[in-house]
């Protein structure tokens, strides 16, 4: 059985202070036996999150990484420079990157390929927009996302991946996926990565990143093929963040 995983994205959020209270709240009211926890902060908060969470059961990560290893990258943070903070998770190809940032497949399969060289586990973000899901092109949009990662990877390193479907439709549209079709695009997205190793397929953890809050998240969980949550607004408080914590667990 697959352990679930519940992931908080802060976004551009956080200051010194309010990332010391919200940590403070989460950090000894997590059981790390009953499902995994993680934060992605925004890159100058890493230090933080190292000192504040290493002596907890919760794990840290960042929001995007380089696609190149160092040199004249302004702005760029490179995976190594990510391991230095001790993290364990990055993202990669989130929505807001793909639209606002002009990211394309490539450049996200090139990202995965540079985390995975650095031991970092990505968690790649896949999603269609309102006008694609309308017009029934969900799996066709997010199959193509994800199988030109899929290209660019070895078999071995299905097991080292995590996906987040996030249907950029159902963020801040007042629109919702249901639990059903949450779990329709998982399945479909499982049957992806069981071409490339059906194996390691059973056991790759498929998180569901479509607004899922503390009224929601229990019904999203119990789908089959539902194995955690990308959590955006809940996770910058903190008692959301756990009432979903403790709905995977």
């Amino acid at each position: 059985m697959r352990r679930k995983l519940v992931v908080g994205n802060w976004k551009m959020n956080g200051s010194l202070v309010f990332n010391a209270a919200l940590l403070a709240g989460i950090k000894d009211r997590v059981d790390s036996r009953q499902c995994d926890a993680a934060v992605c902060v925004p890159a100058p908060y890493l230090a933080q999150c190292q000192t504040q969470l290493s002596d907890s059961g919760i794990f840290w990560g960042a929001q995007d990484l380089s696609a190149y290893d160092a040199g004249a990258h302004t702005g760029d943070v490179s995976a190594a420079m990510l391991v230095d903070f001790s993290c364990k998770y990055v993202i990669v190809g989130h929505s807001e990157r793909r639209a606002l940032h002009s990211e394309s497949n490539e450049l996200i399969a090139m990202k995965v390929v540079r985390a995975l060289a650095s031991g970092l586990t990505p968690i790649i973000c896949v999603g269609e927009t309102l006008e694609q899901y309308d017009a029934g092109l969900t799996k066709v949009v997010v199959g193509k996302q994800i199988d030109d990662v899929l290209a660019m990877i070895s078999v071995e390193d299905i097991e080292k991946i995590v996906i987040a479907y996030e249907p950029v439709w159902a963020i801040g549209t007042g629109r919702n996926a249901t639990p059903q079709i949450a779990q329709d695009v998982h399945s479909s997205l499982r049957a992806k990565l069981a071409l490339k190793n059906p194996i390691a397929a059973v056991g790759a953890r498929i998180l569901y990143g479509g607004s899922m809050k503390p009224d929601n998240a229990k019904e999203l969980l119990s789908m089959a093929d539902v194995d955690g949550g990308l959590i955006g607004g809940a996770a910058l408080k903190a008692a959301d963040f756990l009432a979903i914590v403790h709905a995977a667990g």
